[in-house]
């Protein structure tokens, strides 16, 4: 599967919330100097969707390949994953700090797995990030440092959200990472309630103080 194709399986034209995904790692899919496997990447489905669900955008935020792996048990679930990640590579024979080669594999094996998937025209967005992708330790200077953040624009707005029907979200991950809470934060003001998700834990409510800066 060559990156266009892959890119048009997890970006449909004219699909709602479509335009949210990021081009970043389908770009660079031709670039990349390690191999994968991910054949058997492991989707299961997800036993946390249910009614309370029903006006609820989801943000997966877990290591690089479990969050696209996360993005398909999602799409079986009838969420649409919108891929969101926006590191870059490094080049071939150098060490970087987040592994952002392997997040771009992963959605080319997860491709062929949503492609089999019928998801409906109005189906619910479940936004995919890497929990890694803040990773700025550097033992070394010659460590490429390829981390990254997330922000305003990377998500719809607050009122496209309201909008479109949208009033809360819920964050599947271990925590609201900092970059989240900054956008979040402005959300909480117009309404939109945000809950954080952790493995075999029910959905909690996080309210996101103004101190975020501090965390």
């Amino acid at each position: 599967m060559t990156n266009k194709e892959a890119y048009k399986i997890w970006a449909p034209y004219g699909k709602k919330w479509v335009d949210w995904v990021r081009p970043v790692p389908f770009v660079s899919m031709n670039e990349y100097s390690k191999k994968y496997n991910f054949s058997s990447m492991s989707v299961s489905d997800i036993d946390y969707v249910d009614e309370s669900f029903k006006e609820t955008a989801i943000i997966v935020d877990l290591p690089g390949v479990k969050s696209v792996a996360e993005g398909i048990s999602l799409a079986m679930a009838g969420y649409r994953p919108i891929p969101i990640y926006n590191g870059t590579i490094e080049q071939s024979g150098a060490r970087a700090t987040v592994d952002n080669q392997s997040v771009g594999m992963a959605l080319i094996s997860g491709a062929e797995k949503l492609a089999d998937i019928d998801i409906s025209d109005e189906a619910l967005p479940a936004f995919l990030l890497d929990s890694n992708r803040m990773n700025r330790f550097k033992m070394e200077i010659s460590v490429f440092d390829n981390s990254w953040d997330i922000y305003h624009q990377d998500l719809p707005s607050a009122d496209y959200f309201i909008n479109n029907g949208i009033q809360k979200i819920v964050v599947v991950g271990e925590r609201i990472s900092k970059d989240l809470k900054k956008i979040f934060y402005g959300f909480q003001k117009k309404g939109i309630s945000i809950y954080l998700k952790k493995e075999y834990e029910k959905p909690k409510k996080i309210i996101i103080r103004k101190q975020f800066d501090k965390d």
